[in-house]
């Protein structure tokens, strides 16, 4: 049994506590939970009957803690993933995985000297579309590779926004390409491969935060196809889709529902023998704000701590996705077209 502490009892944190103390891993527990609000800290004690804890320090002094799951806000993951690291603790950290670049080395190196593993959430690849879709690009199917895009269209309104005062903040949060979007541009990367540059701009239209609810974008990807990433918190009156859509010279796949998770379209032109079921057998659509993948993603981590697996978004993985999001937001500064592996000047996130 493998055993968990969970730092940051707020919104995001339900998934991660109801897997984890509702015995649905198998080999995982929590043992532990975290949180300045004591508010939050009480609820959580109460539900899950497990040690509670005002302070990450003083959880770190758990010795029954071997991984620590950090769920703050994105401008406290780095500080709060290399305090773990230090004290010899596994960690998975929620995307994104900081907010800086110059963090995420920091924390990947933390945990490279601690001689521990980083573990960045993007369960959406975990998703049985995603899956599947995946298979097809690893297999060839696709052949050249033409356009990818993304859609997100969710509704947060400011009620969601007044929850806490982080939101919405560059210093802690970025806006809908940092924190709603970020999941759907890794999978764009995941499938179309490295980014070249970037052009993007963004707007604040319904909501009085610091930074955007709409943002657009295009890619040129280093395989010559090219991507367009279209995120919005402002659909009215409620969350329209989080969608996929792959498209190349063997066919096309597209993967929507709320959050990458029914197959929509799956066309291909040379047809395999079982291509007629799938987009029966390949949809899942049970009803959860954070999509879908959590428990499989879990069960990967598991997988990873026993078997010294490789994990599906290390630290690196992670942070290639932040360097494409903090691209879009230079770019969204400047007005520019914004080379990939570049040194950020304007990019107010995590500022």
């Amino acid at each position: 049994m493998i055993k968990f502490g969970v730092v940051g009892c707020g919104r995001i944190s339900k998934r991660h506590l109801d897997l984890l103390g509702g015995g649905e891993i198998d080999g995982a527990q929590l043992v532990a939970i975290c949180d300045i609000d004591s508010q939050r800290l009480a609820e959580a004690k109460a539900k899950y009957d497990v040690a509670a804890y005002d302070s990450l320090e003083r959880m770190l002094g758990d010795p029954n803690v071997e991984v620590v799951v950090v769920l703050t806000p994105s401008g406290m993951h780095a500080e709060h993933a290399i305090l773990s690291a230090r004290a010899g603790k596994h960690v998975i950290v929620e995307k994104p995985m900081a907010l800086r670049l110059d963090d995420a080395d920091a924390m990947i190196a933390a945990c490279d000297q601690a001689r521990v593993k980083l573990f960045v959430v993007k369960q959406n690849r975990l998703n049985v579309p995603v899956v599947k879709a995946r298979e097809a690009l690893e297999a060839g199917r696709f052949g050249k590779l033409v356009l990818g895009t993304v859609r997100v269209r969710w509704r947060r309104d400011q009620s969601y926004y007044d929850q806490d005062s982080w939101r919405g903040t560059w210093a802690q949060d970025g806006g809908v390409l940092a924190n709603q979007a970020s999941h759907h541009v890794d999978l764009l990367e995941y499938f179309m491969g490295n980014v070249v540059s970037v052009h993007a701009r963004a707007s604040r239209t319904l909501v009085d935060i610091e930074a955007e609810d709409t943002a657009i974008a295009t890619l040129q990807f280093a395989n010559g196809a090219l991507g367009v990433i279209e995120a919005t918190n402002a659909a009215r009156p409620r969350d329209l889709e989080g969608s996929l859509s792959i498209l190349g010279e063997g066919g096309t796949v597209v993967i929507g529902g709320f959050a990458v998770n029914k197959m929509v379209t799956w066309d291909f032109v040379e047809p395999q023998s079982d291509d007629a079921e799938v987009l029966d057998k390949y949809s899942v659509n049970p009803p959860n704000v954070y999509g879908y993948g959590h428990q499989a993603y879990y069960e990967h981590v598991l997988d990873c701590l026993k078997n010294d697996a490789a994990a599906l978004v290390d630290g690196l993985e992670g942070r290639r996705s932040l360097e494409l999001i903090t691209a879009l937001y230079e770019s969204i500064e400047t007005g520019l077209e914004v080379p990939i592996q570049f040194r950020s000047r304007h990019a107010r996130l995590g500022g």
